[in-house]
């Protein structure tokens, strides 16, 4: 592979990234839009946008940045979905665990979306997703999507969520290998797994990584539908169960199982890990953990 080559599918990547965040904060303002008394109050929510950059390189060379998107609602109590790019030098240690890395001198070059939204109303699940393009020596494509309902009645596969849910990732998979959908949903539930509380984070969707098919164009276009079946699907599923009212038994069951997502996030999370070690933006991989939370 030529250096234009790979800068072109770099380039291509990073505006697919940018795009799709742009997309996604468009479906989630509608949704604040749609929500009335007197279940929500007050104004609809408006992400707020703030760019960062990374921190200079040894020799004041630029490493990159991205885009932070927090909103602060009244649908959404709290959601997050950034975009970025980064790239510079992996520290010996962490470059060790890296495919690639040992051949690019720890060189590396990331880009990706990111998004957690914890809904105010516990009817309506939580949701992660995220999909990435990272180049060492290598390049590979990684994420997924998982929903966390965080009502005991909504976490169970047979549920009407989590099946429409389900539905929209394996159609995202089958279009490309029919072989996707049992490994990467077996990968989520093995990955999104607390083994000191011995229960999963939620219910699941896809999880992938370091995925390497040997087409580059197929592996970028799978990413893409996966980012295109997470729009779709989450606005029908909040559509939904926002009309639902909720009881304070309900409330206070939603905060402790918030408190099981901050737990996976900081012990186990290996987007929250890469984040924190190639310098990323602090504030931008906390936004994940919720604005409340309990430990009863």
């Amino acid at each position: 592979m030529t250096d234009d080559v790979l800068e072109f599918r770099k380039q291509t990547a990073y505006d697919w990234f940018s795009d799709l965040q742009k997309q996604i904060i468009a479906e989630l303002e509608k949704l604040e839009d749609e929500v009335l008394p007197p279940l929500y109050h007050g104004a609809p929510g408006r992400f707020e946008l703030t760019p960062w950059e990374r921190q200079k390189g040894p020799e004041g060379e630029d490493q990159g940045g991205g885009t932070m998107g927090m909103l602060r609602g009244r649908l959404f109590e709290k959601a997050g979905v950034h975009f970025s790019c980064v790239h510079g030098k992996f520290s010996e240690d962490f470059a060790a665990q890296i495919p690639g890395a040992d051949k690019s001198g720890g060189a590396f070059w990331a880009s990706g979306i990111s998004l957690i939204v914890h809904p105010r109303n516990p009817k309506v699940p939580a949701v992660h997703m995220n999909t990435r393009m990272l180049v060492t020596s290598e390049s590979w494509f990684g994420g997924g999507a998982d929903l966390t309902p965080v009502l005991d009645y909504q976490r169970d596969e047979n549920h009407p969520l989590a099946i429409q849910f389900y539905e929209a990732m394996k159609s995202a998979c089958d279009a490309h290998n029919p072989d996707y959908y049992p490994k990467f949903k077996d990968w989520c539930d093995t990955y999104f797994y607390l083994p000191h509380r011995a229960e999963p984070r939620g219910i699941g969707g896809i999880f992938y990584d370091r995925h390497q098919s040997g087409s580059w164009d197929d592996d970028f276009a799978f990413t893409q539908d996966v980012g295109r079946a997470f729009k779709d699907i989450y606005p029908k599923l909040v559509r939904q169960t926002y009309e639902q009212s909720w009881t304070p038994e309900e409330r206070e069951e939603q905060l402790v199982r918030r408190g099981r997502y901050v737990e996976f996030n900081l012990l186990y999370d290996r987007g929250t890990t890469f984040g924190l070690k190639t310098g990323g933006n602090v504030t931008s991989i906390l936004s994940s953990m919720p604005p409340v939370a309990k430990w009863p």
